[in-house]
């Protein structure tokens, strides 16, 4: 019987387009929300957090049902849509609102995100270290209205062509039998 109770997951992997389309195609995903966490500013805009200066990362943050996708499950796919060994950047998207972060809800979370990255570290996952911060949320902001669902209504810009769309090939050809039919 289900309960009805979600919870969230919030992960910064570089554009925040990338995450979320990514993260709308998976069973036991309810919604994805673009935004801003981990800076100084109080509402930031998208041209202040690409400045570099609010301190933010552009993140997603994922309502899901606990009874069909695990916290784990959401970091294990998290991992493979982007490079944690890269400091402040992925590929051409480069400064502090791209670094790899795991903002974390409570204490399960925390111990879940340190426990997975030990494990990948330990496996030799990666070439590089790990770098992905594990920080606690404290505030998240929503990002403008134009950024939701971006690469469903953009997929001809040039920027979705070149970095999502092989992105979410990838994602869709590993993570099959998560995908909402």
């Amino acid at each position: 019987m289900a309960t009805n109770k979600t919870e969230q997951a919030t992960l910064g992997g570089g554009c925040f387009w990338c995450v979320e389309s990514a993260f709308l195609q998976v069973k036991g995903i309810e919604s994805v929300k673009s935004g801003y966490t981990g800076g100084h500013v109080e509402n930031p805009t998208y041209e202040q957090v690409c400045t570099g200066d609010t301190g933010h990362a552009e993140v997603a943050q994922l309502t899901y049902d606990p009874e069909q996708i695990s916290y784990r499950q959401i970091l294990e796919i998290f991992f493979t849509l982007h490079d944690p060994t890269q400091v402040n950047r992925q590929g051409n998207d480069v400064g502090t609102q791209y670094r790899t972060s795991i903002f974390y809800h409570n204490d399960a979370q925390k111990h879940e995100a340190e426990s997975i990255i030990k494990e990948l570290e330990n496996d030799g996952a990666f070439a590089d270290p790990i770098v992905t911060e594990v920080t606690e949320l404290e505030t998240f902001y929503p990002a403008e209205d134009y950024h939701e669902n971006y690469y469903a209504r953009n997929p001809e810009n040039p920027y979705c062509q070149a970095v999502i769309s092989p992105k979410l090939a990838k994602f869709r050809k590993t993570f099959s039998g998560l995908l909402k039919d």
